[in-house]
């Protein structure tokens, strides 16, 4: 058959019948790649399947069946808080990370967990040989009674191993190598990625199959392919952190079947990777004492609130324009701050430079540490250290005035349960909380109010 020769952004998938230096949908450079697709009948290609009923006709809500399904659990409590209780049958799961990150590992330890009974589970590698993961797996110390390692990267075979093998769970790494000769373009190519996405989510409806997809990243951080890649799968996790550290955060960004909110902390060690229960102990190990610019913040994921040291340090700067730089947090955040800093309480850090940093690598987005920066960035600047048995946390807005958060009881009960005395918010949530034994609650209006009281 004639081939057809075309165009494609391999960022957002627009297609256009010359090359064009910049995408005019995404504004990409040079992302345009030359793609040969076959003219071939829909019946060629396969037809998405539908996974509702057999009859198209309309169902009231209320009339509608739920079976329940019970979840697979792997085993690892920190991977089913994150899926939202455990892997539901059928569901596509995508994994996205950093090179070297710990995707592999980590589905390496969880893939024979979910085995039930004798049911085999498979793995199939399109960057690794079986020799190469059978090195790994020892070093994991896994179990392979069960374990089924398929080196395969041409999607039909897949296909068809797994319909012979009929297994509780199935691992693709990675999504970029497996290819369908139904298309000509290269396996990675937005075109091949589209379908082979598609065509795996028809294997998991239809045969009632986890199937997990590992995916690349950009240097951006995103999955590489296109986003309707993430759009067609049920769940999305990232695996975020520093190589420089020795955590990792699993991090939901999608899930049809649980909250997005929640996160999973594990600990990189020599035997794979160790589920951190009690992340705020991890993060406030090496907390030194009395030093000015430190301070210890509270941080909301999902239903579990985790405490974390918040560094900044303030010197007088050697150039005409100041330098501010964050780690882990917002800069534009950091310097709006700042502003409400000279502004409301006369503080002048014009002619300093300002570094603040999360210790860990960790990100944190949510305005509740707004007063923690404050209160940190004030006591290295006046070199007067704050107590080290206090937890600071409030919004701060542009006329200085601490703002309520949510969720401050649980933020309270986990300082309490690693030993603070003191915690200092907002006083509105204050007036709406319970007291709590063992810890001082001190409620602030003002910003100026949080200096006078933290500053020792």
């Amino acid at each position: 058959m004639r081939a057809k020769t075309s165009f494609r952004c391999q960022t957002c998938g627009h297609e256009a019948p010359r090359w064009l230096g910049r995408c005019p949908d995404c504004g990409g450079w040079n992302t345009y790649r030359e793609e040969r697709v076959a003219a071939q009948s829909p019946q060629a290609r396969g037809r998405p399947i539908s996974i509702g009923t057999s009859s198209s006709q309309p169902t009231r809500l209320d009339d509608i069946q739920i079976v329940g399904e019970p979840r697979l659990c792997t085993g690892i409590g920190e991977l089913d808080r994150v899926l939202g209780g455990g892997v539901v049958p059928g569901s596509v799961i995508l994994v996205g990370g950093d090179p070297g990150i710990g995707k592999t590992t980590l589905l390496l330890q969880a893939l024979p967990r979910l085995a039930s009974g004798r049911e085999p589970v498979l793995y199939v590698s399109g960057e690794e040989s079986p020799q190469q993961i059978k090195m790994r797996s020892e070093r994991l110390a896994v179990q392979g009674d069960n374990l089924y390692i398929l080196a395969e990267t041409l999607l039909p075979e897949i296909v068809k191993r797994v319909q012979e093998l009929q297994p509780a769970a199935v691992v693709v790494d990675s999504i970029q190598t497996v290819y369908t000769d139904h298309i000509t373009s290269a396996p990675g190519s937005i075109s091949q990625v589209q379908e082979v996405a598609a065509q795996l989510m028809s294997l998991a409806k239809r045969s009632g199959v986890p199937v997990f997809i590992i995916g690349h990243v950009t240097k951006e951080g995103a999955i590489a392919g296109p986003r309707l890649l993430e759009h067609i799968v049920d769940t999305v996790l990232y695996f975020e952190g520093d190589r420089g550290h020795s955590y990792r955060v699993l991090r939901a960004v999608k899930n049809r079947f649980g909250s997005t909110n929640e996160i999973g902390v594990f600990e990189v060690k020599d035997s794979g990777l160790e589920e951190v229960s009690n992340p705020s102990e991890l993060f406030l190990a090496e907390r030194p004492g009395g030093s000015a610019g430190s301070v210890v913040v509270s941080s909301l994921e999902g239903t579990r609130p985790i405490l974390i040291e918040l560094q900044a340090l303030v010197t007088p700067t050697g150039y005409a324009m100041p330098k501010r730089m964050a780690n882990g947090l917002d800069i534009n955040r950091v310097s709006l701050l700042l502003a409400v800093m000279e502004k409301r309480l006369g503080v002048h850090i014009s002619g300093q430079d300002v570094y603040v940093n999360v210790v860990g690598g960790f990100q944190i987005d949510e305005p509740a540490i707004d007063l923690g920066i404050v209160t940190a960035v004030v006591s290295s600047l006046r070199d007067r250290p704050i107590d080290e048995g206090t937890l600071v946390f409030g919004e701060v807005g542009l006329g200085g005035e601490v703002r309520a958060i949510s969720q401050a009881e649980l933020r309270i009960a986990e300082a309490a349960k690693m030993g603070f005395k003191r915690c200092l918010l907002p006083e509105r949530n204050l007036a709406k909380l319970d007291p709590v034994e063992g810890i001082e609650c001190i409620g602030v209006r003002e910003v100026g109010d949080a200096l006078d009281v933290v500053l020792v």
